[in-house]
């Protein structure tokens, strides 16, 4: 089960580490709105799939919250139709969805759970609610 802050459910990106603290930079800078994850990983959780209008606390490497984001929209496919619009919504600087699926499949191996075309993904979009660039104080915990 995840962790609930304020009793909102927890997302979390990356691992617990610097990575997870740039992509949340990414996040409160507005350029990532979108994120992947794999399906067997909420059945593994014992979690429910995200859903539009739903507000999540956007969690730091300390497990900490560091921003609320809003899900705008959810699309469940085999990773090999993740689409270009969704990569660039990932705001990470892929050049292409080949480039961006090498990278998927690399960090998702070094987590012991190979992908291929067929694995079923979890395509999360979503917009920034509170946190550094909103206006709104979050000095309760960002990720800076």
């Amino acid at each position: 089960m995840w962790a609930r802050v304020d009793g909102r459910r927890s997302f979390e990106l990356g691992t617990a580490d610097e990575m997870r603290t740039r992509l949340n930079q990414l996040v409160l800078s507005g350029r990532k709105t979108a994120s992947t994850g794999l399906l067997a990983v909420y059945a593994e959780e014992a979690e429910g799939i995200e859903y539009p209008g739903e507000t999540l606390a956007l969690l730091d490497k300390d497990g900490a919250g560091a921003a609320l984001i809003e899900v705008t929209r959810v699309a469940l496919k085999p990773f090999g139709a993740v689409t270009w619009e969704h990569v660039e919504a990932e705001g990470e600087g892929h050049a292409s969805v080949e480039e961006w699926r090498a990278g998927h499949r690399r960090y998702w191996d070094r987590m012991g759970t190979p992908v291929d075309d067929h694995t079923m993904v979890v395509c999360v979009g979503f917009r920034l609610v509170e946190g550094s660039d909103t206006g709104v104080d979050d000095s309760a915990g960002s990720a800076s």
